[in-house]
């Protein structure tokens, strides 16, 4: 699974050197940057998961580059700043923080709350895309791709395999894909029909080196790539 992008905007040489690497010894990503400019042409090229801005910077202010970033990207924001008034604060959570830190800092602690944003901005994604570096499945836009390949899946096709990628791991019986087929506008979804559709979805997906969904004989399927986190 893609790991989640961070974006450090600090001007501290040191500060920002070692939050990065604390950071990518987690295993994220880190886009680290020192100036506003060079935070908002990161959030433009790449996409991030997650930003941590300080306030004082050379060229701005981090409360405004915050309002600036979530026009580019609705993503959580961090303030990490001296800046520690009740009233700055304030003014972090009004320009759109998800948390504000204070300096001096704990690493460990930090690193527990860009933890728990991201597993909260993450559930809130639940379902919606699938991405493992070779296939990517964007469910609410009904869109699909095998590498740079655009594939053409039918509705019933993505509902099959969002059925299979939830359960990932575990046998889905082919009676409970069949009722998950079966929507309320009576579009019905027979035996016969489940085996086209899974043996359709292989040949769209899967070739030599990539492999999905794993027939459990006399039972159903499990999808055998990654998990929905």
């Amino acid at each position: 699974m893609k790991k989640n992008t961070i974006l450090i905007l600090e001007d501290d040489n040191g500060l920002r050197i070692g939050l990065t690497f604390d950071l990518e010894a987690e295993g994220y990503e880190v886009i680290a940057v020192s100036s506003c400019r060079m935070a908002l042409e990161a959030v433009e090229k790449s996409s991030i998961d997650l930003a941590i801005l300080d306030v004082n910077l050379p060229d701005g202010d981090g409360f405004q580059v915050c309002g600036e970033i979530k026009k580019l990207q609705d993503i959580p924001v961090i303030f990490l700043t001296a800046r520690d008034l009740i009233i700055d604060q304030v003014n972090g959570f009004e320009a759109g923080a998800d948390d504000y830190v204070t300096k001096p800092f704990s690493n460990v602690l930090l690193r527990k709350r860009v933890q728990a944003i991201l597993k909260r901005t993450t559930s809130a994604k639940k379902d919606k895309v699938y991405e493992d570096g070779y296939l990517y499945i964007d469910f609410d836009n009904f869109i699909s791709k095998k590498g740079n390949e655009i594939l053409s899946l039918t509705p019933t096709e993505f509902k099959l395999l969002q059925v299979l990628m939830t359960n990932g791991g575990s046998v889905v019986t082919r009676q409970m894909i069949l009722e998950k087929l079966w929507d309320n506008s009576g579009n019905f979804v027979d035996e016969h029909a489940l085996t086209v559709n899974i043996n359709r979805v292989r040949s769209k997906l899967e070739d030599k080196e990539h492999k999905y969904i794993k027939t459990v004989y006399g039972l159903g399927y499990t999808w055998i790539g990654e998990h929905f986190e």
